[in-house]
């Protein structure tokens, strides 16, 4: 919505996209020029033109300004979308927070497999704050019927655009309305993600998302089956105790938390690592009830640095097993192993050379590897990686990884190169 626009104008101008004259200044959007002066001077005249074009009882009753800017909004969004949800970011609809919070189309599809596997088809489920509808889109491409409630009117327009244009309107119907006044005892299960950014940003506090964190999982406990999707970063003891909690990471990057209810989950932590985010089946890792405590050990051949959804489950332990591992100290996540192990839950680090942490030795080992290319990987550490780069001033013609650490109160540095070797 641009300054000086109401939302009521916002919401008309969306809606013009959704007649011929709109359809034909979006598709002229599309080759807009790049620059923000121009585009939107070429858009306007497109916009009078398409508006004069069409029968009167057709055109819809929105300034050609307006709908110029909803036209090149959405040419802007969808090509920032396609990073989430590839190819068909193109003919989706968005709002810049809704593409901003939408989880990524690999990751919709793999919690909307869970559900559907657990409920079987056709199960109703209801999507509590849908945002622009993709988690939603994901469920009813999952075979379930889908109730998906918004409160924001734009943005559920947005949604139910989404839906008819991936021709899933009839198993996603969209509606503006309240969450927390649904009945989740009305459905098979019910998907949660409360709203994690305002205007002023992103927020970190569970407790002032919308709707509440106390809300959300009130809703998630009376429904027979829920799925509630929180930051990654939510601190454990926030975690309802019946919940089965998954962290979902995407290429190494960790995207967010999944609570699960009801669905006859066994294992209370679970760790998610989807490869590539190309939408194949992730590697899913387990809690372990009657898994040993992690050995510890001196550095070994091989390191290993566990996927970050990994480290946030505490399963860290698990995945050391899976190599023969141990834990270059008990507090660190760094595994240490003798053995080259292809793992999707950790990247692997052949050890060339181990020291006490000091600049002038770490500067001369270097410098004797003819490195270059440093990257410098860190737990445990409280080293200024910036500065420390700046400081060693590499200037060869090899690559090296500096892995900064400490076995109890001793800064340890090992110089290493990747082997990962993904199953």
């Amino acid at each position: 919505m641009s300054s000086g626009q109401t939302a009521a104008d916002a919401a008309a101008a969306f809606a013009a996209l959704s007649t011929p004259a709109g359809r034909r200044v979006l598709t002229a959007a599309g080759s807009a020029p790049a620059d923000p002066l121009k585009a939107a001077t070429a858009l306007r005249r497109e916009a009078e033109e398409a508006l004069a074009a069409a029968a009167a009882d057709r055109a819809p009753d929105v300034a050609p300004a307006d709908l110029a800017a909803a036209a090149l909004t959405q040419a802007r969004l969808r090509e920032r979308a396609r990073g989430k949800f590839g190819e068909r970011a193109g003919r989706m609809f968005f709002t810049s927070p809704g593409l901003e919070q939408a989880t990524r189309r690999s990751v919709t599809a793999y919690r909307a497999g869970r559900m559907a596997a657990a409920l079987g088809p056709g199960a109703r489920v209801a999507d509590l704050g849908c945002g622009i509808g993709a988690d939603a889109i994901g469920l009813a491409e999952a075979g379930l019927t889908v109730d998906a409630v918004e409160a924001d009117p734009l943005t559920a327009a947005v949604a139910a655009a989404n839906a008819e244009a991936l021709g899933l309107s009839e198993r996603m119907r969209v509606r503006e309305g309240d969450a927390a006044a649904v009945r989740p005892e009305d459905y098979d299960a019910v998907f949660c993600d409360p709203a994690r950014r305002t205007t002023r940003g992103r927020v970190f506090d569970p407790d002032a998302y919308s709707p509440s964190w106390d809300a959300v999982t009130d809703l998630a406990a009376r429904a027979p089956a829920s799925c509630v999707k929180a930051a990654p970063g939510i601190p454990h003891e926030r975690i309802p105790a019946q919940a089965a909690a998954e962290w979902i990471s995407v290429d190494g990057e960790l995207k967010e938390t999944a609570l699960w209810q009801g669905l006859a989950e066994a294992r209370p932590r679970r760790a998610a690592v989807l490869l590539r985010g190309d939408g194949s089946a992730p590697a899913v890792l387990a809690e372990d009830p009657g898994a040993p405590t992690a050995p510890v050990g001196p550095p070994a051949r091989y390191l290993y640095e566990p996927d970050n959804a990994v480290v946030r489950a505490h399963l860290v332990a698990e995945a050391a097993a899976r190599v023969e591992g141990a834990l270059l100290d008990p507090d660190i996540a760094y595994i240490t192993s003798d053995r080259l192990v292809a793992t999707p839950f950790a990247r692997a680090f052949e050890v060339h050379e181990t020291m006490p942490f000091s600049l002038k030795r770490l500067r001369s080992a270097l410098r004797a590897k003819d490195a270059g290319s440093v990257t410098i990987k860190k737990r445990g550490s409280a080293v200024d990686v910036d500065k420390l780069l700046r400081d060693l001033k590499p200037k060869g013609s090899e690559s090296v990884v500096v892995v900064l650490t400490r076995v109890g109160d001793h800064p340890l540095c090992l110089l290493c190169s990747e082997v990962t070797a993904l199953p």
